[in-house]
């Protein structure tokens, strides 16, 4: 039978197709391999990654939910959105990806750092719940899709709450933060609705009532909850941790059995001054419940501050600096302190005491109450909160975050000559300080100018004291102590004295140089118009200080005060900071400065 032709010849066109694809793979064995490699190798595009994004976070919401979306979309700011049926306030977490729902949409938001109480715990228990519910009906043979009311109501019958956060506005007080609506966070209308041991209110005695901020923060810090409060200095925030302070190291049950008391309680303080006036007030509370505190600042001889340690303490107070060094030296053992305080944060912070303040507060316990007071609310302040606080404290603004002066203090301005400042002190104090009685503070802004101008009233006869940073502390002290008592009622002073300083009965402020910043000003006229009294602040402005001219155009508007002629002719632009310690670094082209010239040039080569 003879052979037959390749025309003859008819095969199946898939076969034929499977057959030539075979010889190319036995031609070329490794082709298969390295295409396959390539795709895997190949970088994948922006929008091909987020596709499987989306697939992915619409498949698990389905399967978690049982909620049918109508598939995702991208909104203008990149951000993947899921339109479904969901509750205004219910929040969704899976690991890495996290969720919020907003008018009826989820929203990717960022990652949650920890489960616990508060916002993260509260999500968790949400999902919770619904797994609960959805057990419940594959038991019964019911259908596993889930209405978001019924698991509120769940969530509601076993004491979660889906709300997160909230905000009430009372008499100026801001409150937000996680269930603060509570009827057991109503705000105290008198020291007696606190219901506290009678030990705990001795130190209450000498008022009538609560000032704002201890009303409405004893209520949240009684409770054990993390607190932020922003408030004006002289508006009674010693007492608004202290008082807490004090139920929480009472309430412990170790302190009664333990022979040598560890500290239970710190306070972290900026300055030594505040320190010391911080722990007058809190050893004179504590000693009817017979709590002992001890005030460690550098200056002086660590020998009894190291010996008040050894005896047994249950508050520290004291400045980050020396605070750390017994600590390095293991003097001084912070692991069972449960009741954190950082009194002015804000000024440590501007003073660069971070890396101490994360340091210290890393070495307490885990399971800490945190509490903050501060002046402002600046970011370096916030994102400290973030680390070392519940996810959602509460925060109370008695007044406003933003910068403002003490409404009872009348501000006077005056734009002068650097060299007349001298002969304008003079006449200032026959003017205020006539009876050589009433207390007059005079702010300097440098250690040496504050020596140059004591030398110099000193010669004119005026009795004078000063408080700077090169003077030894036991001076200090005494000098401060000296005006407080009114043996000395006239005072120079740097910026260590502008920040929380308790002076009774300042009748005037002088700012014989101004400061770096205009939040110092805000601090130091704060020293007179305390506990409702009314005060003068007189400030000398120079032509160095024009930059800081539009800030304090500010300021005195929203204090409603005379602002000079002469101060707005520097210009009212307020720029942008670059330093919180040292003000904006630039230099202002005024008006009148000379516009720029176009040169042209010949083409001769003369």
């Amino acid at each position: 039978m003879g052979r037959k032709l390749d025309s003859e010849v008819t095969e199946d066109p898939q076969t034929l197709e499977s057959s030539q694809s075979d010889k190319k793979k036995r031609k070329f064995p490794d082709r298969e391999l390295k295409a396959k490699v390539a795709d895997e190798n190949r970088e994948e595009t922006p929008e091909i990654v987020q596709s499987k994004k989306d697939k992915e976070k619409k498949k698990w919401i389905n399967q978690e939910l049982g909620l049918e979306t109508n598939g995702f979309h991208k909104e203008v700011d990149g951000n993947v959105t899921a339109v479904g049926t969901l509750h205004e306030d219910l929040a969704l977490s899976k690991n890495a990806d996290d969720y919020h729902c907003e008018n009826g949409e989820i929203h990717q938001k960022k990652k949650i750092k920890k489960r616990g109480d508060g916002e993260s715990g509260q999500i968790h228990e949400v999902i919770k719940e619904n797994n609960k519910l959805k057990k419940k009906k594959k038991i019964k043979g019911e259908s596993n899709d889930l209405d978001v009311a019924e698991v509120q109501e769940e969530s509601q019958k076993n004491g979660n709450s889906l709300k997160l956060d909230d905000e009430t506005s009372d008499d100026g007080v801001i409150v937000s933060g996680r269930c603060i609506k509570e009827s057991k966070y109503t705000a105290l209308k008198c020291f007696e609705e606190a219901k506290l041991p009678d030990t705990v209110m001795e130190c209450c005695k000498g008022f009538s009532k609560p000032s704002p901020i201890q009303s409405h923060s004893w209520p949240f810090l009684l409770d054990g909850r993390d607190f932020i409060g922003i408030a004006a200095t002289g508006s009674g925030k010693t007492l608004a941790f202290g008082v807490p302070a004090l139920m929480h190291i009472l309430q412990k049950e170790n302190r009664k059995h333990s022979k040598r008391s560890l500290p239970l309680c710190l306070v972290l303080s900026p300055t030594r001054e505040l320190a010391q006036q911080i722990a007058d007030v809190l050893s004179d509370a504590g000693k009817p419940c017979d709590i002992k505190c001890v005030c460690l600042y550098g200056g002086t001889s660590k020998g009894p501050q190291i010996s008040s340690l050894k005896s047994g303490v249950e508050i520290v107070i004291g400045t980050p600096g020396r605070l750390k060094d017994l600590m390095e030296a293991g003097l001084c053992c912070l692991e069972e302190v449960s009741f954190v305080v950082l009194d002015e944060a804000d000024r440590m912070l501007d003073m660069g005491f971070e890396p101490e303040v994360r340091s210290i507060l890393s070495q307490t316990c885990r399971s800490r109450q945190t509490v903050m007071f501060s002046a402002t609310w600046p970011l370096a302040v916030h994102q400290l909160a973030q680390e070392f606080m519940d996810p959602s404290p509460v925060k109370v603004v008695v007044g406003s975050e933003d910068l403002a002066a003490n409404h009872d203090v009348m501000q006077i301005v005056e734009v002068l000559d650097e060299r007349s400042r001298d002969t304008r002190l003079i006449s200032l104090l026959d003017k205020y300080h006539q009876s050589q009685r009433n207390k007059v503070l005079v702010f300097v802004l440098y250690k040496k100018e504050a020596v140059r101008v004591e030398t110099m009233l000193q010669r004119r006869g005026w009795k004078v004291v000063s408080v700077h940073g090169d003077k030894a502390q036991q001076d200090r002290t005494k000098s401060l102590s000296l005006f407080k008592e009114g043996k000395c009622p006239l005072m120079i002073a740097t910026d260590v004295a502008s920040r929380g300083l308790d002076i009774p009965s300042v009748e005037v402020v002088i700012n014989y140089s101004f400061p770096l910043t205009t939040e110092d000003y805000v601090h130091r006229i704060g020293r007179t118009g305390r506990a409702g009294k009314k005060g003068v602040a007189h400030t000398f402005f120079t032509q160095e200080n024009k930059g800081l001219a539009g800030e304090l155009v500010n300021v005195l508007r929203e204090a409603g005060q005379v602002v000079p002629e002469a101060l707005l002719k520097f210009g009212t632009h307020v720029k942008k900071k670059e330093s919180k310690l040292y003000g904006a670094h630039f230099k202002e082209i005024g008006k009148d400065a000379l516009k720029s010239t176009k040169i042209t040039f010949n083409d001769d080569d003369d």
